[in-house]
């Protein structure tokens, strides 16, 4: 569907769907209209055509192509087009022999039959092949009308859940234990045998439009339920009889036959706008999303409390005393022992003034620290647009690959402050190697990404996986990194290098100044680990989430929470690395810069230890290819991840230096 949006339609909807952040359909996805048999026209449809999409499971991280599967397919096959997003995500829409005409209820129709005959090494190879994916519980997607087709059964507490998927079919082991799907029959009992769903009875709902000025009826909901029957007679199938078995055993010719039924009924309660609410309202992650959010908030407010009182009481203290007096006068401030103090021994008192002439020394390794820098800007600013637009409702479920499309073009079109900020650092820093910057800039941290991907996708390729990335999209991929983001890099760091460095509020000393010894706490490496601990606990709760939604297959749509979510880790990873910048000047180690990167930083390695667990614990991923796959899609996550929360706590705690040492008079 093409996307038309008027500005005066963009500017009302961004007002209202920001204030309530529930925005769910992109506007301009218009509803399609269906009208019975002799009724249709050019704004009217009388079929309706179901897709198939890629077939996943919770055990195994590879997805496949519904043709891979040995099931019915149409013979006259398209593929709708798919954007960049659907392409990296996997997705294989195709057309399927399921056609219906609207209103036309039909009762056990064949769709066809599949015939596996006993010594012929290809069907047992086809028949093999889908009894593996029972075995792993690979499960269907269809989509109607661009919607899912769920299948919807009660859950504990009488609650019912819509799932957008069903199961292939079920496994009962050859101790007698029903898998999976399996449980929901009694009927499902010999051991070793599978029990394929050969039959779906459909229900489609629809709004009829009379009366609301349109014309037909909108669809609203489609469900399924999947059966397993035996038919005896594959020509007259009555859709009726025990269940479909498939032995574990391939010993003799086996016939499947695959039939469907279709109803439709009329619901004009639910509107086409909100057709999707059936499926969310039974996923009940609101309580446990507020809990979060409170959580995250107690967080803040601590560490809000913390800084106001060093910013408010101690720094405001320290800095009006030395800016009110003049050098060797005495100031009427009480010792423990009720004697006044000289400046020099107020001067004493503080140790985050006494290193003013090294507090901005350069870093050691300050190209490689200008670089991550620049990356994890144009990492900001993408998530910040991206997550915003989420929030609006622009990049719903509704439109598929939507959200992987905006982040990968907004990351290409993101080089210029990228290359921008780590060239004006990298001069700050003193540096002169601007061409080695830039290229790093420009190719480092993008290129890490890359090759874990590319070995990624030659794993997919080898296991004949529907999430393989063709090609010509690799290619398209680094048409648009070296065309358009490499360029755009290099614009930007061309006005970084053009501009002064940034200039600070104290001279820096040409010998460097000894750093006492330190207490355990103020070392470097037990003050970055503390570091991540705060932020971490902010998000880990809506982490759950979003891992159940790559992983297991789960719809993600509450994105105005992760958006809160996101301002939340703002916050907190500004406040925690400010907390300790001051403690560590404080005890008169002015090794700053690196430190604020890696204390927010150390964030991505709690998340990568979230993801050990959440794989050992929550998931029932087999084989070694899914593993590996697992973990190096994690490790991407990671890095983009560490790159962005070292960024908000090194400008963070820059900002906070650079505060503190403007206001006070150093001679």
């Amino acid at each position: 569907m093409k996307t038309r949006i008027d500005m005066d339609f963009v500017l009302v909807f961004t007002l209202v769907a920001f204030s309530t952040c529930s925005g769910f359909y992109l506007p301009g996805l218009a509803p399609v209209s269906f009208c019975e048999d002799g009724k249709g026209g050019d704004d009217c449809q009388t079929l309706i055509q179901l897709f198939v999409n890629r077939l996943d499971s919770v055990e195994s991280v590879l997805p496949y192509e519904y043709d891979v599967f040995d099931f019915c397919k149409d013979d006259n096959e398209r593929r709708p087009s798919e954007n960049l997003g659907q392409v990296l995500f996997g997705e294989r829409i195709e057309t399927s022999p399921y056609k219906f005409s609207f209103k036309k209820d039909v009762k056990c129709q064949e769709l066809c039959t599949k015939v596996y005959t006993k010594g012929k090494s290809e069907d047992k190879n086809m028949l093999d092949f889908l009894k593996r994916g029972m075995q792993l519980n690979y499960q269907h997607h269809w989509i109607v009308d661009n919607m899912p087709v769920t299948w919807c059964y009660d859950v504990e507490d009488s609650q019912k859940y819509c799932n957008p998927g069903f199961p292939i079919g079920c496994l009962v082991t050859t101790d007698g234990r029903a898998k999976d799907a399996c449980v929901i029959n009694s009927e499902f009992n010999k051991k070793n045998t599978f029990y394929i769903f050969n039959h779906v009875a459909i229900k489609i709902t629809y709004h009829n439009g009379e009366g609301e000025g349109w014309r037909g009826a909108r669809l609203v909901a489609a469900t399924l339920e999947p059966k397993s029957i035996k038919n005896a007679d594959a020509e007259k199938p009555t859709c009726e009889g025990l269940p479909m078995e498939v032995p574990g055993e391939f010993d003799s010719d086996l016939k499947i036959t695959y039939t469907y039924s279709v109803t439709f009924e009329e619901n004009n309660d639910i509107k086409w706008a909100s057709r999707w609410d059936y499926i969310l309202v039974s996923m009940p992650h609101t309580n446990i999303q507020w809990f979060s959010i409170m959580n995250s908030l107690v967080i803040v407010l601590f560490l809000s409390g913390m800084v106001a009182m060093i910013m408010l009481r101690t720094l405001h203290k320290d800095i009006a005393r030395y800016n009110q007096v003049d050098q060797g006068d005495l100031i009427k401030v009480p010792s423990l022992q009720g004697k006044s103090i000289s400046y020099e021994d107020a001067q004493e008192e503080s140790g985050w003034k006494q290193v003013h002439g090294d507090v901005f020394r350069p870093p050691r390794k300050g190209m490689l620290l200008s670089v991550f820098l620049g990356q994890g800007t144009q990492i900001f600013i993408m998530t910040f647009i991206t997550l915003f637009l989420a929030c609006l409702g622009f990049l719903s479920p509704a439109n598929r690959g939507a959200l992987m499309t905006c982040s990968v073009v907004l990351w290409v079109l993101l080089g210029t402050p990228a290359g921008y900020v780590s060239s004006r650092l990298y001069k700050t820093f003193g540096g002169e190697k601007w061409k080695t910057n830039v290229l790093l800039t420009a190719l480092l941290c993008p290129g890490i990404v890359f090759a874990d991907f590319f070995l990624m996708n030659l794993i997919l390729w080898v296991e004949g996986s529907s999430a393989a990335i063709p090609f010509g999209t690799l290619v398209a991929i680094l048409a648009l990194w070296f065309g358009i983001s490499v360029p755009l890099t290099f614009i930007g760091a061309y006005f970084g290098f053009k501009k002064p460095a940034i200039e600070q509020p104290v001279r820096t000393n040409q010998i460097p100044r000894q750093i006492p010894e330190q207490s355990f706490f103020t070392k470097p490496v037990p003050g970055i680990v503390m570091g991540g601990i705060l932020p971490f606990g902010c998000i880990f709760i809506q982490l759950f989430f979003i891992l159940n939604s790559i992983w297991s297959h789960q719809m993600y749509y509450m994105f105005g929470f992760l958006f809160l979510v996101f301002i939340i880790l703002l916050i907190t990873c500004s406040e925690a690395t400010i907390l300790l910048c001051y403690f560590h000047l404080c005890a008169e180690d002015y090794h700053w810069w690196w430190r604020s990167f890696l204390t927010s930083g150390f964030t991505a390695v709690y998340l990568f230890v979230y993801a050990v667990h959440y794989f050992f614990s929550k998931l029932q991923i087999v084989g070694a290819a899914s593993t590996i796959l697992y973990f190096g899609y994690t490790s991407i996550m990671v890095l983009i991840f560490f790159l962005f929360t070292g960024t908000i706590g090194f400008f963070a705690c820059f900002w906070f230096v650079n505060k503190i040492y403007s206001v006070v008079k150093v001679d």
